[in-house]
């Protein structure tokens, strides 16, 4: 669990560091991580469930849309994080997720996993 919010916290410095209208301090993004990882836990399937007609008229795509909502409304509860507006929320969360597959194969290949 600390691995994942370590790893986490390291994706979400490169992607901001790779977004100039992505501002971000060390501390910045271990609250995010951790706060990000709770509004996923918990808000995130009641919203996917109440949007799930769009989502499935977009095939999906829509899924983009809401979380970049959720960056955006993780960027107003904490104090060290801010996103330019929607579309760098919506860049950041697509590259975040992008780094945390790059980091998730070689965690598995550290492991002695087969990708």
């Amino acid at each position: 669990m600390i691995k994942h919010w370590i790893i986490s916290t390291l994706a979400i410095l490169i992607a901001a560091y790779l977004l100039p209208s992505v501002g971000v301090t060390l501390l910045g993004a271990i609250v995010f991580a951790i706060v990000f990882a709770i509004i996923n836990l918990f808000i995130k399937p009641v919203i996917n469930l109440v949007a799930l007609p769009i989502n499935i008229l977009t095939l999906g795509i829509f899924s983009l849309v809401i979380n970049a909502l959720l960056i955006m409304l993780s960027a107003k509860l904490i104090e060290g994080f801010s996103v330019g507006g929607f579309w760098s929320a919506f860049f950041f969360g697509i590259l975040l997720s992008l780094i945390n597959i790059v980091f998730g194969v070689f965690d598995k290949k550290g492991k002695g996993e087969s990708i």
